[in-house]
């Protein structure tokens, strides 16, 4: 999305349109879908939902979007960080039969969180040192996850496990039941593929 089409449509968030929030807030589900996966998914896959998660955030978001005091991009995504922190530390509670809530427990898996995010924002960097201007005043971690969403099943896999949970190949065929050639050979492509899906440098 441009730039000034995110502009209009936060301005039209923010001034009590709710087809605009909900428009506005699903555009972030992708990029809370990979956060929750990169911190959760290994180590609770079993026990929690990760969709469950992301449409809990996006309804607790909502329902709170009259109280959001931000004008960027990068300030809603650090007012949803928090609302997903919150919504997996209920999780958590739940899991251990715990009522109280923990503020120390959000504030930790907030910080989780944005070291998610910041990993996610290398990737892009790495892939694409010259990025448009129009693209250089996104965040580049949502950014790459709305990229991600376009690519092939088993190209965005593969750049998740490698990059993301830092898989060797080897463990990467295990998890996708190839070898590790044929795994070696779908990151190069996939990596071309997600270059080709950015958008062209300013230059």
């Amino acid at each position: 999305m441009a730039d000034s089409a995110l502009d209009t449509l936060l301005n039209a968030a923010r001034a009590g349109d709710g087809l605009a929030q909900g428009d506005l807030l699903r555009r972030f589900e992708p990029w809370l879908r990979l956060l929750v996966r990169m911190q959760w998914e290994s180590r609770f896959q079993a026990k929690f939902d990760a969709s469950d998660i992301v449409q809990q955030t996006l309804l607790e978001a909502v329902r709170a979007f009259p109280q959001f005091r931000g004008s960027t991009e990068a300030e809603l995504a650090a007012w949803l960080r928090q609302i997903l922190a919150h919504a997996l530390a209920h999780e958590i509670r739940r899991y251990h039969g715990v009522q109280k809530r923990d503020v120390s427990l959000e504030v930790s898996l907030n910080a989780e969180l944005v070291q998610s995010s910041q990993r996610l924002g290398t990737l892009l960097a790495e892939s694409w040192p010259s990025p448009s201007q129009q693209a250089a005043q996104r965040e580049l971690d949502v950014l790459l996850a709305d990229v991600l969403t376009r690519l092939p099943d088993d190209y965005r896999e593969v750049l998740i496990l490698r990059h993301l949970e830092s898989l060797s190949h080897d463990d990467i065929a295990v998890r996708m039941n190839r070898s590790a050639g044929a795994v070696r050979m779908l990151w190069v492509r996939a990596l071309a593929s997600l270059r080709n899906e950015l958008p062209l440098s300013a230059s």
